[in-house]
């Protein structure tokens, strides 16, 4: 077995790819820890982040431009904020901004020289990062997705998963794990192309992890009708068009009419016809070429020729919802287990309110480096080497089950005539439609609620499914069809209409429910409130 597919150990692991994924890496490494990353794709071009441009929380130590922002942020998250948070986030992010100019960024400078640390290009960036990740001593195991947690009584103790060039299986133990694997979205195609699995948010449940924050999850991103690349900040450029060529944005409400007509079944068109110089085009091109790739693919001239928009569902991604954080450290419900990014709740710093850019990739950098800073610290403290204990894995939901191991529900499953692995795809996907979980309504969530609790059993059955890929797969249906479990549950708890959560029925926000919505569970899911800190 080559060294890759052997037994490793470290003190740290980290499971992603993306840049809260690299800053714990970093962090954690720089502690003294030995650390371990394993990402399903490429450190330096994995995660939401590499393929374009995005904006930071980047203000300089000024009081009043501070506060205006803590202000507008717990405002406009629905009062679920800590101000305090937002800025401990203000404070890291001047910081580690300030470093990654020291290890070699490009930042542009103003004509006085001063250098406009308030946008990073994604390339660029998580190139630098994989770079000083390595050089910080981390062994990185790209193309390793993980496909469940290792435990014992103590708690968290590494992970295992199978090594993509060769379809071996690996295993890390360690004595901290952080899980910064990405939220979870619903925009493929088909199954395998640009899926975001929440595969972190299911590994960490069937530790008992809680979650928090599930019910905001109502964004939904334009793409390409026949893609899948959710980077909609050029349309700012464009143009809105019906079926027979009439201007639909004259109003300014673009986001509306392309959610509506898209509920509905009609065609919206756009063409970035704003962009009437050579010059600006060029910029655009420049500053986010994924946006192009799906229309440069067809043939599409996106400057002169109309094409087709649909939205695709970003669940947790653009939402705030996630793995609970229990402290500052970004330390969860488990021991030894730390959540950073996209995979953790972000409610602390951004209440009910998130997106794109800015404030999430702000908390990617920060959230990396204080939970691969505490899992550091943890590690150092436990008495015994991670390699020494009696860990066994703990995943059981979308796994074929291990040889002898006896377990007669999962085989009672697996012989159901189970759907293949795009006919559940597409179950779960239309019970996060935009007519189900964007224009919300109780009855309508409840109803889809039962059809998800329906499909479980067998979404989250042993597939029994030979080779790895068919095992990463149905992994995958699993952790989508339980993120969307979630997401319902959650919704019909808050009923209320407060940042971006909705119900129809109850359209005002409610004083009453200044709270968070705690759940836990797989099978059964429980749900508590808790009140937000003043």
């Amino acid at each position: 077995m080559s060294e890759l597919g052997r037994k490793l150990t470290a003190d740290v692991l980290v499971l992603g790819g993306g840049p809260a994924a690299a800053w714990a890496a970093w962090s954690a490494a720089s502690q003294g820890a030995k650390v371990v990353l394993a990402d399903k794709g490429y450190l330096g071009t994995s995660g939401a982040t590499a393929p374009g441009g995005t904006n930071l929380l980047y203000l300089p130590p000024d009081r009043e431009l501070r506060d205006k922002a803590v202000e507008q942020r717990y405002v406009g998250g629905g009062y679920l904020s800590e101000r305090s948070w937002t800025y401990r986030v203000l404070d890291q992010v001047y910081i580690n901004l300030e470093r990654i100019e020291q290890w070699g960024y490009p930042f542009v400078r103003d004509e006085h020289g001063v250098p406009q640390r308030g946008h990073l290009q994604g390339l660029e960036y998580m190139n630098l990062m994989r770079k000083v990740v390595l050089k910080a001593g981390v062994k990185v195991l790209d193309q390793h997705p993980a496909l469940e947690l290792l435990a014992d009584e103590h708690g968290v103790g590494g992970a295992r998963g199978v090594c993509r060039p060769d379809g071996t299986d690996w295993e890390v133990r360690a004595n901290a794990v952080v899980v910064a694997t990405g939220g979870c979205a619903f925009l493929s195609k088909g199954l395998g192309c640009n899926v975001l699995t929440g595969d972190g948010l299911l590994m960490a449940s069937e530790l008992g992890a809680e979650l928090s924050g599930m019910e905001f999850s109502r964004a939904y991103a334009p793409s390409a009708a026949f893609g899948t690349v959710t980077r909609g900040r050029l349309l700012g450029w464009a143009t809105y068009y019906d079926e027979a060529g009439n201007v639909l944005n004259s109003d300014g409400n673009r986001g509306q009419i392309l959610h509506k007509a898209v509920s509905e079944g009609r065609t919206v068109y756009a063409m970035l016809n704003k962009a009437d110089t050579p010059e600006k085009q060029a910029i655009l091109r420049r500053s986010h070429a994924i946006f192009f790739l799906p229309y440069d693919r067809a043939g599409i001239d996106v400057f002169t020729q109309k094409f087709p928009l649909t939205v695709r569902g970003e669940g947790t991604v653009r939402g705030t919802g996630g793995i609970r954080l229990v402290g500052e450290d970004c330390s969860t419900t488990v021991a030894g287990l730390y959540a950073a990014g996209d995979a953790a709740s972000r409610e602390r710093l951004m209440g009910g309110m998130s997106g794109g850019g800015a404030f999430n990739a702000s908390w990617a950098i920060c959230s990396g480096t204080w939970s691969g800073e505490a899992a550091a610290a943890y590690a150092a403290a436990q008495p015994g080497h991670a390699g020494q204990r009696n860990l066994r894995p703990v995943g059981r939901f979308g796994l074929q089950p291990k040889s002898g191991s006896g377990d007669s529900k999962a085989s009672a499953i697996s012989d159901i005539q189970r759907p293949d692995n795009s006919e559940l795809l597409k179950a779960v996907q239309h019970e996060v439609s935009l007519k189900i979980n964007y224009f919300r309504r109780e009855s309508t969530i409840r109803e889809s609620l039962q059809r998800l609790n329906a499909i479980w059993p067998i979404a989250g059955s042993a597939a029994g499914y030979e080779g790895f890929q068919q095992r990463i797969r149905a992994r995958e249906i699993a952790a989508m069809t339980a993120t969307a479990r979630w997401m319902h549950t959650a919704s019909l708890q808050r009923k209320e209409t407060r940042a971006m959560h909705t119900l129809a029925e109850y359209p005002e926000q409610d004083p009453s429910q200044l709270h968070r919505i705690a759940l836990w569970g797989l099978d059964h899911i429980s749900v508590r409130y808790d009140q937000v800190p003043v």
